[in-house]
């Protein structure tokens, strides 16, 4: 931590849709507080944040970037992350581990369908958010549209500190509302020069109203602003600060900004937004974890025992496993050892690092509240939490959702194939969404990720970073399978082979699952009907048998199975009887519950000029897309629709032809649903024919 102390210490994330300008914002605060002393551009393929050759040339971000700077006294790490859905395990995990997030909307564009999904993300883990309005200076810019929309759409109670002095081409500069002044920004051949001023006399009523607006919503969230205001009296600056700061923390109040980060306008004022009203890691609560039944609190502290979680972790061609560590207690030191407590596993840190996007700067330590990396934790994976051995706790593990296309993989020589398994493995090491599997029919190796972009990239990577020449196949939808009837099933296993022989009886009750809940298993045995020490060898047979349904052969998910009676042998019985029982069980409960195909349903997104909107609604319900709505924004039509993975392959040329290459998409993962029996029924003999 050094000199810092930990209340100066702010960790957060910048996130939101695809070309909102979150990478271009985290250039731009490099450079401002002089990280960078050469600005990087997106465009040109120069932004230390997208070091990925795959994110310069495409212009995106693919990958989490993370990087420490410093401003007005305080140390700021930021992890910048992707903003297209089939990168969402970036996300997930960032949000996971950040005390703060700023969430980055266009000026144009408003909220749109990932900024939304990263705002429920960040719901979900309690973060708290501030909101830069970026892009000003575009054409169809309107800052009241946006926060209109942050507040409909999103639900948060969002309170302007500017106000923008001018739109689009004339955007020049903001009122702040904190010190009630304008700050105008001036381009020379320097660069952007900032310039105090009073506020324009035109705009000095609408400066009055916003001011008033912000002194009362911020009022109803504190009790000491509250007496101010009942006191009919004007806040000092530092009380409003210190009102607005705990309003924002406690996730009940959203400050928003806005600025052009291409144009370095309104990026210092963000600045001091984080630094003022974000939480330090002393600010927000402890971080919760268990031991044998026991729950646990972590507190900020560098005294405290250690526990830090695993976040991330990246094959680096000059240091080896790279192991992206939230250091939330105590102190992580060089070549000490410590306990992989999920994993009941201790491991030496041979290495640590503070990382700067690819580059990293060695360090003897990471303390409480500090974000970093390490090296020699060979065993360390996503979600892993590494402790002290005389403290343990388990962290609260991260979930992610499940991919949603498949893709065989053809090694073009020899060679390639003898190196394919080990780079495979690296990546899926690295990446939670993207799972690899044999084809027992074919022989292949099947790969799985979020969509055709996540698999592209990894085609890529392989070739680039690991050397490897593949032939990627046609991309498949990952159909899956589940249960729609509650049913209860006894099996007996029994086998006799003249010596010792088998014995395991066991009676399930299968049910349907909320949609997305995967596999749930319980126990409900009374009386030592089942030894104790038998019953995980029955999960880990449901557990295997979920690998192919009895429909179609697809993985079988969204179903709860409680095992609630059996019997042993003193004898006959043992783990890997109970595990063939334990099978055989499901697959036979399972076929009398009526299974069905389930397939991922995509939300759909799609701008275009409003000439197309008919060609365009009746293409997407070809496609057996549901229209969810039609609206205008920016001098555009955005319609949003509900459309099967499965027949938007091919769109985007469908699209660009209709609309004269003047329309765009999106689409993201929302949920599976029942395949219609017809096609259904197409998919089982396909199925059929394969095996």
């Amino acid at each position: 931590m050094g000199t810092i102390a930990m209340e100066r210490v702010r960790n957060i994330g910048i996130a939101a849709h695809i070309d909102a300008g979150k990478t271009t914002v985290t250039e731009r605060i490099l450079f401002f507080t002089g990280k960078s002393h050469k600005l990087g551009e997106v465009h040109d393929g120069r932004a230390v944040m997208d070091w990925m050759p795959q994110e310069r040339e495409r212009g995106i971000t693919i990958t989490s970037a993370a990087t420490t700077t410093h401003w007005k006294e305080h140390r700021i790490n930021i992890i910048d992350t992707p903003g297209h859905f089939d990168f969402t395990a970036e996300v997930e995990r960032s949000l996971r581990v950040v005390d703060g997030t700023v969430a980055l909307f266009c000026a144009v564009s408003g909220v749109q369908p990932q900024s939304e999904a990263v705002w429920r993300q960040a719901e979900r883990y309690r973060v708290p958010r501030i909101a830069f309005v970026n892009k000003m200076d575009r054409t169809g810019a309107d800052f009241w549209a946006a926060l209109g929309e942050i507040r409909s759409e999103l639900g948060a109670n969002a309170v302007p500190l500017v106000l923008p002095i001018g739109a689009e081409q004339e955007f020049r500069g903001l009122v702040d509302l904190l010190d009630m002044h304008a700050i105008f920004y001036e381009e020379s051949a320097e660069g952007v020069q900032l310039r105090e001023a009073p506020i324009p006399q035109e705009l000095m009523d609408e400066a009055r109203s916003a001011r008033e607006q912000l002194v009362e919503r911020a009022s109803e969230q504190d009790d000491t602003l509250m007496e101010v205001f009942m006191e009919g009296r004007q806040p000092t600056r530092a009380e409003l600060r210190g009102g607005l700061r705990a309003a924002t923390i406690a996730g009940r109040l959203v400050p928003v900004l806005c600025g052009s980060a291409f144009r370095n306008k309104g990026v210092r004022r963000l600045l001091d937004a984080v630094v003022d009203f974000l939480p330090s890691p002393t600010d927000v609560p402890a971080v919760r974890g268990q031991w044998e039944g026991a729950e646990l609190e972590r507190h900020a502290d560098p005294a405290g025992p250690l526990a830090a979680l695993a976040f991330k972790v990246q094959a680096d061609r000059h240091v080896g496993k790279l192991t992206f560590l939230r250091i939330y207690s105590g102190v992580l030191r060089t070549g000490e050892s410590v306990l992989n407590a999920g994993r009941d596993e201790q491991q030496r840190v041979t290495r640590l690092f503070e990382i700067h996007a690819n580059r990293r700067e060695a360090v003897d330590a990471l303390y409480a509240g500090e974000v970093g990396a390490a090296v020699g934790l060979a065993d360390t994976f996503t979600g892993d939490t590494l402790c002290d051995p005389k403290q343990p706790v388990v962290l609260e593990a991260m979930e992610f959702p499940a991919p949603v296309i498949d893709m065989a993989l053809i090694p073009e020589s020899r060679r390639d194939a003898d190196r394919l398994g080990e780079a495979l493995a690296h990546l899926a090491d690295e990446d939670p969404t993207f799972v690899v599997r044999p084809d027992p029919e074919t022989g292949q190796v099947v790969v799985s990720g979020m969509g055709e972009l996540h698999l592209e990239i990894i085609v890529d990577r392989l070739r680039r970073e690991f050397d490897v020449g593949v032939t990627p196949g046609r991309p498949q939808v990952a159909y899956r399978e589940t249960a729609t009837a509650a049913v209860e099933h006894e099996y007996r296993h029994v086998k006799q082979t003249g010596g010792r022989g088998q014995y395991a009886h066991v009676v399930i009750r299968l049910e349907p699952g909320e949609p997305g809940s995967g596999l749930q298993f319980e126990e409900k045995i009374v009386g030592g009907r089942i030894p104790r020490e038998f019953i995980p060898a029955v999960r880990r047979g449901v557990v295997e048998a979920t690998i192919e349904g009895p429909y179609a052969g697809y993985p079988v998910v969204d179903v709860s199975v409680t095992l609630v009676d059996g019997s042993a042998h003193d004898v006959d019985s043992s783990e890997q009887a109970f595990r063939t029982c334990g099978a055989a069980a499901f697959r036979g409960a399972l076929h009398r519950a009526d299974p069905r195909v389930l397939e991922p349903y995509m939300l759909v997104e799609v701008t275009m000029p409003e000439e197309h909107t008919g060609a365009v609604m009746g293409s997407l319900s070809a496609r057996r897309g549901r229209i969810l709505g039609v609206e205008t924004k920016g001098g555009v039509q955005i319609l949003r629709a509900k459309a099967p993975l499965a027949d938007m392959f091919g769109y985007s040329t469908e699209l660009r032809s209709m609309t004269s290459g003047r329309g765009t998409f999106s689409m993201h993962f929302e949920r599976y649903e029942q395949v219609p029996r017809g096609i259904a029924e197409e998919l089982r003999a396909a199925s059929a024919g394969v095996r």
